[in-house]
């Protein structure tokens, strides 16, 4: 089964059927939803089979994975991290420079500021699941941007995007399912899903709860 057999999209289909076939097929196949990691794993080397130019065979893509494991990673990562509901509450911005000092300041509960450590072979996603935390999610594939956060210090990397937009990336945008730290302290803020600039890229969440810490 080629790639596109795989998305169930003809060949001569354009972009914008390729990725509405992928976000589908994401949901389709995705564990939560009574799919299988297998089937999940082969749509999305298929998605990005396509995207990079590799359609042969069975939708994968060796030289593109392998340079996708070869970015470069710190040894591990110190996450700070900020719930974007509290920012919205108190009417602070993205854009204000003393923001994080702010929310240091502020005695917030331990799910809407704090810090943890992100090992070099976890998403960023996963490294907040791994500590504790259930933060905002629902493909798990780069399909939507329901876990989307907003870098404001210190860099990530996504290996692949097709849904944030370059305006969105310029703003820091990235996508925490897929996205890992590149940098040894990263200052983010989740539940960027929140913003009205992102209505049209939220998907329904297989598992929606605010953010908690197990400790």
């Amino acid at each position: 089964m080629d790639a596109f057999d795989v998305l169930e999209v003809d060949p001569d289909a354009d972009e914008a059927e390729i990725d509405r076939a992928y976000r589908r097929r994401v949901m389709e196949t995705h564990p939560d939803q009574g799919g299988s990691v297998r089937a999940f794993q082969r749509v999305k080397a298929a998605y990005e089979a396509i995207v990079d130019g590799q359609v042969d065979g069975d939708g994968s893509d060796e030289s593109a994975e392998e340079d996708r494991d070869g970015a470069t990673r710190p040894d591990g990562s110190r996450v700070e991290y900020l719930n974007y509901a509290v920012i919205d509450d108190r009417n602070w911005s993205l854009d204000d420079d003393d923001l994080f000092e702010k929310a240091a300041a502020a005695d917030l509960d331990p799910a809407d500021y704090g810090e943890f450590l992100a090992e070099p072979s976890e998403t960023l996603l996963q490294a907040a699941e791994n500590r504790g935390f259930a933060w905002p999610y629902a493909c798990r594939g780069g399909a939507c941007a329901n876990c989307a956060v907003a870098v404001v210090d210190g860099e990530m990397t996504m290996p692949i995007d097709h849904v944030l937009s370059s305006e969105m990336l310029d703003r820091g945008i990235q996508l925490s399912c897929i996205g890992a730290p590149t940098t040894a302290e990263l200052r983010i803020v989740y539940n960027v899903k929140l913003m009205p600039d992102l209505d049209d890229l939220i998907l329904p969440p297989y598992r929606f709860e605010r953010a908690r810490s197990v400790d």
